[in-house]
C-alpha cells in the first residue's frame, strides 16, 4: 500500500508538468494564429509594432520575472540598439539583417560591461544603478553626433532582406517581424524550462542556498542580464526598421517605466502575460492619444485598476482559473 502510494505521488509532478507543457504549447499555437490572421482586421503598423514592444517586455520579464532583478535602464539597450540600427541602415547601406545584427552586439556589448558593473548588487540598489547607468547612455544619445540630438534618425529605409525580399511592402515586413519574434518567444520558453532556466528560478527565490549547492550564481545572474539585452537589441534593432526612425524616446527613463508596466499588467513571471500586457498598453498609447496628456491618467487608472482586481497580472489571472501556467 505504502509503495502504491508512493508511486501515484512520483508520477502526480510528471503529469503536472506534462499538463503545463500542453497548456503553454496550445497557448502558443493560440497566440501564433491570433498574429498571423490579426492583419485581416487590424493595422498592420500598430501590430509590428506591438510585437517589438511584446519582444522587449518578454526579455525584460525573463530578467525580473525569472532571476528577481528588477532593472529600471533596460531602455538604454532598447534605444542604442535603436540607434546602430537606424544609422548602419541609412549612412552605411547595409541590408536590415545586418543592421539588426549590429544592433543586437551592440545592446549584448552594452549589457556586458553593464552587468559586469552591476550583477554583484541586489534589490533597490541594482535598480538604482542600472537607471543611473541608463541616464548615462541618454545623455550619450543626446550629445552624439551620429544619433542628431532631438532630431533623432529620420526616413530609415527598411531595406531588402537578403537583398531579396522588399520590407518597404507591409505584407512582407510584418511576416518578417512576427517570424522573429515567435523564435525570439520561443527562445526564451526553452531558456526558462531548461537547467539553466531552474537554476535562474532558484536564484530568485533563495539564493544563499542556491551558493551554498555549490552554484555561481554571479555567472548565471550575469548570462541572464546579457541574453536580456541581446534580445532588447533585437526588439529595439527590428522597432528601427519597422517604424522607419530612432529617436531618445525609446532610451528615455519613461521607456524603462513603460516596460515594468507592461509585465506588471500581463502578468509578472508568466511566458504570455508580458506579450499581453504589451498589446494592452500599446493600444491604449495608440487609441487613446486623442485625449493627449490624459493618456498617462488613465493609462495610470488602468494600472492600479489591474493591481487591485488582477494581482497576478492578466495572464497570470487566467492562469490561476484553468488551473495551469501560462
Amino acid at each position: 500500500m505504502a509503495d502504491a502510494t508512493a508511486e501515484s505521488a512520483s508520477i502526480a509532478p510528471v503529469h503536472s508538468a506534462r499538463g503545463a507543457a500542453a497548456s503553454e504549447r496550445y497557448a502558443f499555437i493560440i497566440m501564433a494564429l491570433a498574429l498571423i490572421v490579426a492583419p485581416l482586421a487590424i493595422y498592420p503598423f500598430f501590430l509590428m509594432q506591438a510585437i517589438c514592444f511584446a519582444l522587449f517586455a518578454c526579455a525584460f520579464n525573463l530578467l525580473i520575472g525569472y532571476v528577481g532583478l528588477l532593472s529600471f535602464g533596460h531602455a538604454m539597450f532598447l534605444g542604442v540598439a535603436g540607434y546602430v540600427s537606424a544609422h548602419t541602415a541609412k549612412v552605411w547601406g547595409v541590408n536590415p539583417e545586418i543592421a539588426i545584427l549590429l544592433a543586437v552586439l551592440s545592446s549584448g556589448a552594452l549589457g556586458l560591461i553593464v552587468g559586469a558593473l552591476v550583477i554583484r548588487k541586489q534589490g533597490i540598489y541594482f535598480a538604482m544603478i542600472t537607471l543611473a547607468l541608463s541616464q548615462m547612455v541618454y545623455f550619450f544619445c543626446l550629445q552624439a553626433p551620429f544619433t542628431h540630438g532631438e532630431d533623432g534618425i529620420q526616413s530609415v529605409p527598411r531595406g531588402k532582406l537578403f537583398g531579396l525580399i522588399d520590407l518597404a511592402n507591409q505584407t512582407n515586413c510584418y511576416i518578417f517581424v512576427l517570424v522573429v519574434f515567435l523564435a525570439a518567444f520561443l527562445l526564451i520558453h526553452r531558456a526558462i524550462n531548461s537547467p539553466f532556466g531552474e537554476i535562474l528560478k532558484a536564484i530568485r527565490e533563495n539564493e544563499p542556498r542556491a551558493i551554498s549547492l555549490g552554484y555561481k550564481t554571479e555567472h548565471y545572474k550575469l548570462i541572464a542580464f546579457v541574453l536580456s539585452a541581446l534580445l532588447v537589441g533585437l526588439a529595439g534593432g527590428m522597432k528601427a526598421i519597422v517604424a522607419q526612425n530612432a529617436s531618445l524616446t525609446d532610451v528615455h527613463w519613461t521607456m524603462s517605466g513603460e516596460v515594468v508596466l507592461m509585465t506588471l499588467v500581463g502578468g509578472l513571471g508568466t511566458v504570455f502575460g508580458p506579450v499581453v500586457g504589451a498589446f494592452v498598453i500599446i493600444a491604449m498609447q495608440t487609441y487613446l492619444s486623442s485625449f493627449g496628456s490624459w493618456v498617462t491618467i488613465i493609462q495610470g487608472a488602468i494600472f492600479v485598476a489591474c493591481v487591485l482586481a488582477f494581482r497576478r497580472g492578466i495572464v497570470g489571472e487566467l492562469s490561476r482559473i484553468i488551473g495551469k501556467p501560462l
